[in-house]
């Protein structure tokens, strides 16, 4: 397995973390898919979804696979009005990654980032490694202060 941009960034910050391969299905890019794939219940595998705010620009949230990010809730936590999703023809000018391999860790630019509360509870959690076919599983405190990302109920 080559090493993801991810992945140096992580072995740079001396933070352990354990890569998670799966046979990627083109057909189903979904969390839950490789939530199955790898063997974890679906509220360790988060997905990254990148947004674009109406005051502050890019913000970047990280949601269990099997739940649904509430825009109107995301936005009051980020002091907006207004929350969208970016273009996926956007992703990957904006961050360096496509769909299905968003990573919050290693994007083109440092954004604000958010990870759902339901973290809080878990002591490890999986993300994107950067690449489709690769997740990475780490411990929660860890991908939380690399990021700088804070906790907040951003889901439906």
């Amino acid at each position: 397995m080559n090493k993801t941009n991810a992945m140096r960034q992580l072995d740079a910050a001396k933070i352990k973390y354990t890569p998670c391969e799966y046979e990627v299905d083109e057909n189903d890019l979904s969390g839950t898919h490789i939530a199955d794939c790898i063997g974890l219940p679906y509220d360790k595998v988060f997905k990254t979804i990148v947004t674009r705010s109406d005051r502050s620009g890019i913000v970047v949230f990280c949601i269990p696979c099997h739940k649904e990010i509430d825009l109107k809730k995301a936005a009051a936590v980020t002091g907006n009005k207004r929350l969208e999703p970016v273009a996926v023809k956007e992703l990957l000018g904006l961050t360096g990654y496509i769909r299905g391999g968003c990573s919050p860790v290693g994007m083109k630019k440092k954004f604000p980032t958010y990870f759902d509360a339901s973290a809080e509870n878990l002591d490890e959690l999986t993300v994107s490694a950067g690449v489709k076919g690769i997740q990475l599983l780490l411990k929660r405190e860890d991908i939380i202060r690399f990021t700088g990302a804070r906790l907040a109920d951003v889901t439906a």
